[in-house]
């Protein structure tokens, strides 16, 4: 009697052993299972610092100080490849845009706008900045390394830019007093240009080249066409 007893509490045993190492190598399996998605998008979040120039000024005008732009907004990514490294970037944002320069504009009994180039042998300033609120719709085309794994990859992604100007504002403080003007009817309600950033993770270079000019063809200085447009440069941060 005693050896029946004994041989099934061995195998007792033995299957509860094997049914454990079952058990745990069913759970090690599953620990290191990851699930892929191999319909993931790089949809985005954007905002960028830059530093605004001004090109194509007219004679005289220069810029002084520190002109910046701040822009943040949502960018749709929309896949053309099976590998999902190529891809279409639709958005929408917001953007500031600041010019610090010594252009004077002033607005006349009539409601028309002059503009000139402060001289500065007879006329000091402190301040005379032209600022331009715009809501915008970027477009583009972008190649990166990612994967559905991979978060942090090499990016290239250039297209345009389009941007309604909703709001924008002039003043000046100096010896003469102080000049503010607001939604000054000569500036174009429309701009566009051409976009490029690139970099590898969170940290991208970013340009933009301005294709039409910030006021329209009425606005002259001295009879010359003000036909001043903007680039800018500096970093774009994109979260996912």
């Amino acid at each position: 009697m005693k050896q029946p007893i004994v041989l099934f509490l061995f195998l007792g045993v033995l299957t509860n052993c094997f049914s454990q190492v079952e058990r745990d190598s069913i759970a090690t399996q599953n620990d290191s299972i990851t699930i892929v998605d191999d319909k993931y998008r790089e949809d985005q979040f954007y905002f960028s610092l830059t530093y605004n120039l001004l090109a194509q000024k007219p004679d005289g005008l220069s810029q002084q100080g520190f002109s910046a732009g701040f822009h943040f907004g949502f960018i749709r990514d929309m896949p053309i490849n099976e590998r999902r490294n190529w891809s279409i970037g639709l958005g929408v944002g917001l953007s500031s845009n600041s010019y610090n320069q010594n252009m004077l504009i002033a607005e006349q009994p009539n409601g028309d706008y002059s503009y000139s180039i402060i001289n500065e042998d007879s006329i000091s300033f402190n301040k005379n900045k032209f600022t331009m609120y715009l809501v915008e719709v970027p477009l583009e085309f972008r190649w990166r390394t990612s994967t559905a794994t991979e978060y942090k990859f090499w990016r290239i992604y250039t297209g345009v830019k389009v941007g309604y100007v909703f709001y924008n504002s002039s003043k000046f403080e100096g010896s003469i007093g102080t000049i503010k003007n607001s939604n000054i009817a000569d500036v174009n309600g429309v701009r566009y240009g051409l976009t490029f950033s690139a970099g590898y993770s969170t940290w991208n270079v970013h340009i933009y080249y301005g294709l039409n000019s910030l006021f329209d063809k009425s606005s002259s200085i001295n009879g010359q066409p003000i036909d001043l447009t903007s680039i800018k440069i500096g970093l774009m941060f994109y979260i996912l």
